[in-house]
């Protein structure tokens, strides 16, 4: 069932638990999930970036795949269809496309252009019944040709912001995204509690949750951290299944070279992982 994702994130601050946002990347990604969620009675977040959608094709594919997929599978649980850290224009685009829910990524930009332009788009999102994140402090590594070195959130501008209404506040607090350096020092819990302090209940967002410890996704949900991103972790766990598949002469077995059995290790690999991280973040039964 194709929702925005604010009831969600409502119910999981005060239940102290997270929804997962894993990232699609084609069918079998998009399948995958929704069948993990449906059988944990999970709700889920589908985070679609703007490479991912031009490589599908465009917004417009992404939004008829899921509604169909959604349809055709039978799910129940609330399915949220959200861009990921999205442009000014991208936002536009996908409101058009029919996503329920979007995320303006303003963090690159001087703080008062990123206040105008999360101001509009709030005003957007709350007029047409969407979900919508923004995003203060820069989130680690690279995501679609921007480059952020993690810088922690201020939470001064965390609270305006979250004062605009925004759904949900993503802020770096020294998270990156893709495979985390040995030399990590690992979440700022501080500057995760003073941003709590001043924003109160607003929802936060955790990127990069690839290779984060359990025990410190336990503890960021414990400070109001409602949503946790996942995609390397995914895409690590299609590749390692599918090279295995293929390195141990599958492939040439019989009609193993069928692309229904070839992306199929990738594909139960995928739900295996989702399923992990849906019952680290809590958010199993909590459809």
């Amino acid at each position: 069932m194709l929702v925005s994702a604010k009831e969600m994130m409502t119910k999981a601050l005060a239940g102290k638990y997270a929804v997962g946002q894993f990232n699609i990347n084609n069918l079998e990604w998009t399948k995958a999930i929704l069948l993990t969620a449906q059988e944990l009675q999970s709700p889920v977040i589908l985070g679609v970036s703007e490479g991912a959608g031009k490589y599908m094709t465009g917004f417009k594919t992404v939004a008829a795949m899921v509604k169909a997929m959604d349809e055709e599978l039978g799910i129940t649980v609330p399915v949220a269809l959200h861009l990921d850290h999205g442009t000014y224009e991208g936002c536009y685009k996908c409101v058009k496309a029919g996503f329920s829910s979007i995320m303006f990524d303003g963090s690159h930009y001087p703080f008062e252009e990123n206040l105008a332009k999360s101001t509009e788009l709030v005003h957007v999102a709350d007029q047409l019944g969407l979900s919508i994140e923004c995003e203060v402090g820069s989130i680690g590594g690279e995501e679609d040709g921007v480059v952020g070195m993690g810088e922690c959130a201020d939470p001064d501008e965390c609270k305006t912001i979250a004062d605009l209404g925004v759904t949900m506040l993503a802020a770096g607090i020294g998270n990156i995204h893709g495979k985390y350096p040995a030399n990590w020092p690992g979440l700022s819990f501080e500057t995760l509690a003073a941003i709590k302090e001043k924003v109160g209940d607003m929802p936060l967002v955790l990127h990069g949750g690839t290779g984060i410890p359990d025990d410190m996704i336990k503890k960021a949900i414990s400070l109001g951290v409602a949503k946790i991103n996942v995609n390397t972790e995914c895409q690590l766990s299609f590749q390692e299944a599918t090279r295995k598949y293929i390195e141990e002469g599958k492939d040439l077995q019989g009609k193993g070279f069928d692309p229904r059995k070839l992306l199929n290790p990738g594909f139960e690999a995928i739900k295996a992982k989702v399923k992990e991280k849906m019952e680290l973040f809590g958010s199993v039964g909590k459809a």
